[in-house]
């Protein structure tokens, strides 16, 4: 991927993924170390129910990191299926007989377009993800 485009992607990416931290994830680790806090409190526990109850304050923030996890790499397969595509395109151009500037050209007008495609894909797929994060923090 060109590296202009590589550099567009990166940044939408990763002010989707601060923005998640921020607005869910981080609340929900204030809420995991206070659960857990809580669980060390209780002097009645055993050291075996304390560390179940230590899991299952854990299990709401685990569930959501792995929502991201597996979002995140759809959306980068997908991205990378299209990416290949041009590839793909661009080597049946060339082994046609494109000029070989005609085909750079191609090649980077249709990773564009990858791109572009996928950034607009972001702000419903950060919506769907909100809209699970917090399903699971209730």
């Amino acid at each position: 991927m060109a590296e202009a485009q590589q550099s567009r992607m990166q940044e939408a990416i990763d002010s989707m993924v601060q923005g998640l931290e921020r607005e869910n994830i981080r609340k929900m680790q204030g809420n995991m170390f206070r659960c857990s806090a809580d669980c060390c409190e209780n002097d009645t526990a055993s050291m075996q129910q304390v560390h179940h109850c230590i899991e299952r304050c854990h299990a709401p923030l685990a569930q959501a990191q792995a929502v991201v996890t597996k979002e995140l790499e759809r959306f980068q397969d997908r991205l990378a299926r299209c990416t290949m595509h041009c590839n793909d395109k661009a080597k049946d151009s060339l082994d046609s007989g494109s000029k070989e500037q005609q085909v750079k050209q191609q090649l980077e007008n249709c990773v564009t377009k990858c791109v572009d495609d996928h950034v607009h894909l972001i702000p419903s797929m950060t919506k769907k993800m909100k809209e699970t994060l917090a399903a699971i923090a209730q």
